[in-house]
C-alpha cells in the first residue's frame, strides 16, 4: 500500500502513515470481538439484532447464543507511534454481504482470517478470496471456550493452507493475544515482501 505523509494546513503537523489490516472469518467466528479487544477507540459496530427473517438465509447452526451481527464492518485504531496508525476492517461474515468487501479490501497491507473449529469449513470463502486476490494473510483458530482443540498443523490441513501461511492460535477476547495476530500478520507480510521484520 502506497502511503505518503504532507503538512496538515501547513502547520508543520505530519499527517502519520496509515496501514489497513482486514478481519475475515465466518458468521460468529469473534471478528467483531476482535477489534474491540485491541481498537484503542471505541470501535465503529454496524451490529444489529438477529431475527426471524435471517432463517434460511443465515446458517445460525453452531452459532449458539448470538443475537447480533454485523451489517456492513466493524472499524477500529491502534496507534503504534505519532507517524503510524492501523486502521482495522472486520468485515461481515454472510454471503448475503460479500459486495462490501471489494470495497473494504482496497489498498490493505493484508488481513486476518479467524477460524471457529467447529464451523471450519466457513472461513474457507475468506481463505479463498485472499488467496485469490494475491492478500497477505494468517489465520487466527478462536479457540472458543469448551470447544475442541487442534493444532495449528491440523488447521493448516484442513484449510489445504500454503506452508508459509501463518496459522496461530488466539483468544481474541484478550488484547495481547490479538496483537500476536496482528503482529504475525505484519511479519508475514515483511518477509513475503523480502524485507526486514519489524522490530518489536
Amino acid at each position: 500500500m502506497d502511503s505518503g505523509r504532507s503538512d496538515r494546513n501547513g502547520s508543520g503537523q505530519r499527517i502519520p502513515l496509515a496501514l489497513k489490516i482486514l478481519i475475515a472469518g465466518g458468521f460468529g467466528a469473534g471478528k467483531t470481538t476482535l477489534v474491540g479487544a485491541v481498537s484503542e477507540i471505541r470501535p465503529l459496530q454496524t451490529e444489529e439484532v438477529l431475527t426471524n427473517e435471517s432463517v434460511g438465509t443465515d446458517d445460525l447452526s453452531g452459532v449458539e447464543g448470538k443475537t447480533t451481527t454485523t451489517v456492513a464492518m466493524d472499524f477500529g485504531r491502534i496507534t503504534i507511534n505519532e507517524d503510524l496508525q492501523v486502521y482495522l476492517f472486520g468485515t461481515p461474515g454472510q454471503d448475503r454481504f460479500w459486495f462490501l468487501w471489494d470495497e473494504l479490501a482496497f489498498g490493505a497491507l493484508g488481513a486476518v482470517v479467524l477460524a471457529d473449529t467447529r464451523r471450519l469449513a466457513d472461513c474457507f470463502p475468506s481463505v479463498d478470496y485472499f488467496e485469490q486476490r494475491g492478500t497477505p494473510f494468517v489465520v487466527g483458530v478462536n479457540c472458543f471456550d469448551g470447544a475442541q482443540r487442534f493444532t495449528t498443523e491440523a488447521v493448516r490441513a484442513a484449510l489445504d493452507l500454503d506452508p508459509d501461511v501463518p496459522v496461530v492460535l488466539c483468544d481474541v477476547r484478550q488484547r495481547q493475544s490479538g496483537k500476536a495476530l496482528l503482529i504475525a500478520l505484519v511479519e508475514h507480510v515483511a518477509q513475503r515482501r523480502g524485507e526486514p521484520v519489524p522490530a518489536g
